[in-house]
């Protein structure tokens, strides 16, 4: 798999495989194990897309260590400030069931203040 490095000296995979609109959660379990099955490392939930669970789930099922994934994830702009993101964040990565998220982004092109912060 392709990637890149990013200027914190992260590398990440140039190709993910995203959930945006995967309401059904047994179908976004399975095709996010079926992605990382296939060689995607790179997984892309959101807060507001209500599949974090099934995106983590998946990622334990599959046996693949955590180093090995990159995921990213996104704040619901209702979390903005940043107590709010503070809290959003510990929400998805308990949904996700990891300790860390590789990137955490806002879907806003300037993001509320405090989101930066946090």
């Amino acid at each position: 798999m392709d990637t890149i490095q990013l200027n914190n000296d992260v590398t990440m995979p140039l190709l993910g495989f995203g959930v945006f609109q995967v309401t059904d959660l047994a179908l976004c379990e399975q095709s996010v194990l079926q992605a990382l099955q296939t060689g995607y490392r790179m997984i892309d939930t959101a807060a507001c897309y209500g599949n974090e669970k099934a995106v983590g789930t998946a990622i334990q099922k599959s046996g693949i260590a955590r180093e090995e994934i990159f995921i990213t994830s996104k704040v619901w702009i209702q979390d903005a400030g940043y107590d709010k993101t503070m809290k959003s964040f510990e929400k998805t990565l308990q949904n996700l069931q990891t300790d860390y998220l590789d990137l955490s982004f806002s879907d806003r092109r300037r993001p509320l203040q405090g989101m930066c912060r946090a």
